[in-house]
């Protein structure tokens, strides 16, 4: 690391700050998110929800236990640039397999840190979301923002087909009476594993898988998976699940796959403010009328308002913060989603019954 290498971070509203350089030389652009966690940057890093942004890590210190081959959600780093208040070169755990610096050189990904992280967070907080741009190399700010302005905006942009699998692939045991059949729209690895710890055998398919690709490997039920970009862009998963419910078979959603369940039974979603991104978010179970708290990563949320007056569909989680919908279940189909991630890697286990009552779903058909 060159501790004293300048790197500059330019927003799409002109504010900007100067840094330092971290990882790799270059230029990195996409929208600017932050994250409230304390801990898991690494398993952050891979999440293929985080697709096409740049990560803002809140906690004061990044990178003091290293990086760990196995502590991953997928095959590679996914977010698109690093932002932090100061970056280590030097970890702690003996397990780690190197320093973050060289995870991040080796995944090509830039970073800057070494900047007011609280203020920048305030400043989001404040405008909302927006594109910005990272450069260690270049510090010609009509440059950057030119650069920046060719950016595309997050709403309207599919983005699963980047993140999602090309090829199928099958986990667990095969021997299994719970087959289930895995849209991926940008899957993280514990998800799946926790179907799998609970006896399910699954088959992952790409996002435009057809419907007689999936019924060929015989499920007798279906996941929705997360994924980056805006739901409302994808009609083609909309359609999907619209003819995956007409199978009366039971459907689980998580993050975009709760939003996709949604738009398919007349819903609407629209782009957060600033999005829930973090290990500690409270969410209310209307049912059990008990608090959880949830790991969260999403910039698009359904509308509450557009499903108050649906009749088939049945409000189970609100977030405390805000109120906004954080899970559903279906009147007339055995269907279910939640918005936050209940596999929690980083993050709390407090909602993990999730994946024990799709498995009871399936028992029950």
């Amino acid at each position: 690391m060159n501790p004293h290498k300048k790197a500059i971070l330019l927003l799409d509203d002109g504010t900007y700050f100067e840094g330092e350089s971290f990882g790799a030389i270059g230029i990195a652009t996409g929208e600017i998110c932050f994250n409230t966690g304390m801990t898991g940057y690494q398993e952050v890093f891979t999440d293929p929800s985080y697709y096409g942004q740049v990560v803002i890590m809140n906690a004061a210190h990044i990178g003091n236990y290293g990086a760990k081959d196995a502590d991953v959600e997928s095959d590679s780093v996914k977010i698109s640039g690093l932002i932090c208040k100061n970056l280590s070169e030097k970890y702690s755990r003996q397990m780690a397999d190197g320093s973050l610096e060289d995870y991040l050189i080796r995944n090509k990904i830039v970073a800057i840190h070494q900047i007011d992280t609280r203020a920048l967070v305030g400043h989001l907080r404040s405008k909302g979301a927006m594109n910005c741009i990272i450069s260690n190399e270049l510090y010609d700010l009509n440059e950057l923002k030119l650069q920046l302005s060719k950016v595309p905006k997050m709403e309207g942009l599919d983005l699963s087909q980047f993140v999602t699998t090309q090829e199928s692939y099958t986990m667990g045991d095969e021997n299994s009476n719970k087959r289930i059949a895995v849209l991926d729209f940008g899957v993280k690895r514990n998800i799946l594993q926790c179907m799998v710890d609970r006896g399910a055998y699954l088959k992952v398919f790409s996002a435009k898988s057809t419907l007689e690709e999936l019924q060929s490997f015989s499920p007798n039920a279906y996941f929705l998976s997360n994924g980056p970009g805006d739901p409302a862009s994808m009609d083609f998963a909309v359609n999907m699940v619209k003819q995956l419910l007409e199978t009366n078979k039971p459907i689980f959603g998580i993050c975009l796959g709760h939003q996709l369940l949604a738009l398919a039974n007349g819903a609407k979603t629209y782009k957060m403010h600033h999005g829930h991104r973090g290990l500690n978010h409270p969410v209310l179970n209307l049912k059990t009328m008990k608090s959880e708290i949830s790991t969260q990563n999403h910039g698009f949320a359904v509308d509450i308002e557009s499903i108050k007056s649906n009749t088939n569909i049945e409000i189970t989680h609100i977030n405390l913060n805000d109120q906004t919908l954080e899970g559903i279940k279906l009147i007339n189909k055995p269907a279910f989603s939640v918005q936050y991630h209940p596999e929690a890697t980083p993050g709390p286990h407090d909602s993990r019954y999730l994946f024990d009552d799709f498995m009871q779903l399936i028992d029950s058909q």
